[in-house]
């Protein structure tokens, strides 16, 4: 297996820049940042090659979503906003060239329907993933529990894979959170299968606290399962929150995830 850790949410004990040597020393095989634009994109870069790390995954830039508002992707009007998040993100990209990039969806916004959102984000989900086609990078669009984040406006697999077929861009693909499918009570063995050969990447968390694995009650050799059948080799990027204990408390499990074949 392949796992990279999310240094947004783990080694937050240190400075984001020093996280990416923390992961190569505790065993992680490569890093994802969920917005990682605080760092010059060249010092990034070296951070990751002085480790010997890939870059697996980034967020384009979102707007005002992680402070509550609807973000860029499915808000009408907002079209020139999200035009330059995708060239600061391209620019990003260019440089530290993550193996994924993924677009949020966004909340619904106020005065505007879900179907019109959707159609707004089918329209920049297919521009991003023509945009990012040039360097060879595949555009993500994932699903995200309506409790954690209510107004989110893709929450199901199937929901996802409704959006996909409408994008039907080839560098447009899944990323599945398992801990989000967990949250909301689906059977992730049925999220895989919905998905199948379009997921681009996978994400874990322990449900229902989105601790490490083994806090909690998914049962992540069934998900294993599951992406064997359907042919998935990529990467699963542990993102979790490792409680007061700190990061490196947190990984019993994964020298035993790492050995799996």
């Amino acid at each position: 297996m392949k796992i990279s850790a999310n240094l947004s949410l783990l080694f937050t004990e240190q400075p984001l820049i020093d996280r990416v040597l923390a992961a190569r020393l505790a065993g992680f095989d490569g890093v994802e940042i969920q917005f990682p634009y605080e760092l010059a994109a060249v010092r990034l870069k070296e951070a990751l090659e002085r480790a010997g790390l890939p870059l697996v995954l980034i967020n384009l830039p979102a707007g005002d979503f992680m402070s509550g508002g609807a973000g860029l992707a499915g808000v009408p009007g907002r079209q020139a906003e999200f035009d330059a998040a995708l060239d600061d993100a391209l620019a990003y990209a260019a440089m530290t060239r993550p193996a994924h990039v993924n677009l949020l969806a966004g909340r619904l916004a106020d005065g505007v329907t879900r179907a019109e959102a959707l159609d707004v984000l089918a329209e920049r989900l297919r521009q991003a993933a023509e945009a990012f086609a040039v360097l060879g990078i595949p555009v993500l669009c994932e699903a995200i529990n309506p409790f954690d984040m209510p107004g989110y406006l893709v929450n199901t697999a199937e929901q996802l894979d409704e959006l996909l077929r409408r994008v039907d861009h080839p560098n447009c693909l899944a990323q599945l959170d398992l801990y989000h499918m967990a949250r909301q009570g689906l059977e992730i063995d049925a999220c895989v299968r919905q998905l199948g050969g379009r997921i681009g990447h996978v994400q874990f968390a322990d449900c229902p606290e989105r601790g490490e694995p083994g806090s909690g009650e998914t049962d992540f050799e069934a998900a294993f399962t599951a992406l064997d059948a359907v042919g998935y080799a990529g990467w699963l990027g542990a993102e979790y929150h490792p409680g007061p204990q700190g990061t490196a408390a947190s990984l019993a499990w994964l020298d035993a995830w790492k050995a799996r074949p």
